[in-house]
């Protein structure tokens, strides 16, 4: 079964504050692959380890129905909540318990989750609810981010890498998947028909206290949280004064742009 690390309600709200949508680049590399694969427009499209809805409300742009699922009661609780258009929906299920009929899902994705899954038993129910000619797309972003703002982006993203190897000490084994660009997934989806791309590159605007709240929203620093709270508050104060210092600011509401890498398997049943 999926690995939770997602589950607390204050993890939930902290998630759907500071995670970001999929960028413009990953959302386009999307789209054209549906189209090119796809002569009729899908109808019903399922986003597996939804969390609280980013990656789904990103699909209930471009799509007639979209169910959001993840394992976590909390998570979905937050999706709801949020601001949707009428033709997303979200439930509570496992990623390898998916309540679909056999060949129902037009598309399915996942995105920055998969990893957490029990990836056989999941590429073995995707199989199952996709429809013939139906496709799949799992995607994560990486650790490979930069921070850029007037010119001292470089030590900006230098303070950003020193707080992110401070939280890698916590990390699950899992994010092994994610730092190997999801090579065990995409070797692990059945489909002879898929491709990974690995040089997907998006600039999301933040903040200061956005690229803080989405250090605190990972699951190493929750992990970092449960081992040593004082240490690990004191990582984030001191990774946002070090920040506000470099750019010789003092809000932290101050704009920042974040760079990410994005890797994307996308294949066809």
């Amino acid at each position: 079964m999926a690995t939770q690390m997602f589950e607390g309600r204050g993890h939930a709200a902290i998630y759907q504050k500071y995670r970001f949508a999929p960028g413009n680049e990953l959302q386009q590399t999307i789209l054209t692959y549906l189209q090119e694969k796809r002569v009729n427009p899908p109808e019903l499209v399922v986003d597996v380890g939804c969390g609280s809805g980013q990656g789904t409300r990103f699909l209930a742009g471009h799509f007639k129905k979209v169910v959001g699922t993840d394992i976590s009661e909390a998570q979905i609780q937050e999706a709801k909540d949020a601001p949707s258009p009428p033709s997303v929906s979200y439930l509570v299920c496992p990623a390898e318990e998916l309540p679909f009929k056999d060949a129902s899902v037009d598309v399915l994705t996942s995105f920055t989750a998969a990893h957490w899954f029990d990836i056989e038993k999941f590429m073995r129910e995707a199989t199952r609810v996709i429809k013939p000619g139906g496709c799949v797309v799992i995607s994560t972003y990486t650790a490979d981010m930069s921070l850029y703002y007037g010119n001292c982006s470089e030590q900006l993203t230098k303070i950003f890498g020193e707080a992110w190897d401070v939280l890698l000490k916590y990390s699950h084994n899992r994010i092994k998947i994610v730092l190997e660009d999801y090579k065990e997934i995409f070797e692990a989806l059945p489909f002879p028909d898929k491709k990974r791309i690995t040089d997907i590159f998006d600039k999301i605007p933040m903040t200061v206290a956005g690229v803080v709240g989405y250090l605190e929203s990972v699951s190493p620093y929750q992990s970092f949280m449960k081992n040593d709270p004082e240490a690990a508050k004191s990582l984030l104060q001191e990774t946002e004064k070090r920040m506000l210092e470099a750019m010789g600011v003092s809000s932290r509401e101050t704009p920042v742009e974040f760079r990410v890498r994005h890797v994307c398997v996308l294949g066809c049943k």
